[in-house]
């Protein structure tokens, strides 16, 4: 039996209310989420961009498709672009027919974070090592340093396991 006209339009008119609906829902999600990164120390702009991408229906977006989701100018998104593109949150992706870029919420991104994370705890645990040397390890500063070095050493170990063991995981799930 075939729907009526008037039936297919009441259709169509809930389909796009129920979408409408999922959308605004997905942009509040991702605003909450922006203002906390950004209370963390994110730019608040680098922040709204990375959850734009995130919480996105699109498989990729262009920057004028950010500057029109979020209200932002273009140099706003170019400067979050150049910051979340480095540190792997996100990626340029290529878009047959079209001469604009395009831009996607990376795959595996929150490891990448975690792994970029672990050349920071080197840096501390090599940091502490060189002040112990220099203070002695039997001074205050050496004791205290001694800790540091141990503590960023323990993590650095462990954030390589924990990043191994989620994919296995992770990849197991697929």
């Amino acid at each position: 039996m075939r729907a009526t006209d008037s039936e297919q339009t009441r259709e169509t008119t809930q389909t796009r209310a129920m979408d409408d609906e999922q959308g605004r829902q997905l942009r509040e999600a991702a605003e909450r989420l922006a203002l906390t990164l950004a209370q963390g120390g994110m730019q608040k702009t680098t922040a709204r961009v990375m959850t734009a991408l995130l919480f996105s229906r699109q498989e990729t977006m262009t920057a004028n498709d950010l500057c029109e989701e979020l209200r932002i100018s273009s140099g706003a998104v170019s400067g979050a672009v150049k910051h979340l593109l480095p540190i792997g949150m996100i990626e340029r992706v290529p878009a047959p027919g079209s001469r604009r870029d395009h831009y996607r919420f990376r795959e595996h991104a929150w490891a990448r974070l975690m792994s970029n994370q672990n050349a920071m705890l080197a840096v501390m645990s090599d940091a502490a090592t060189e002040g112990t040397e220099a203070a002695g390890e039997d001074s205050v500063a050496g004791r205290r340093l001694h800790e540091m070095r141990d503590f960023y050493a323990f993590f650095q170990r462990e954030m390589a396991t924990l990043i191994d063991r989620w994919r296995e995981q992770y990849d197991a799930g697929r």
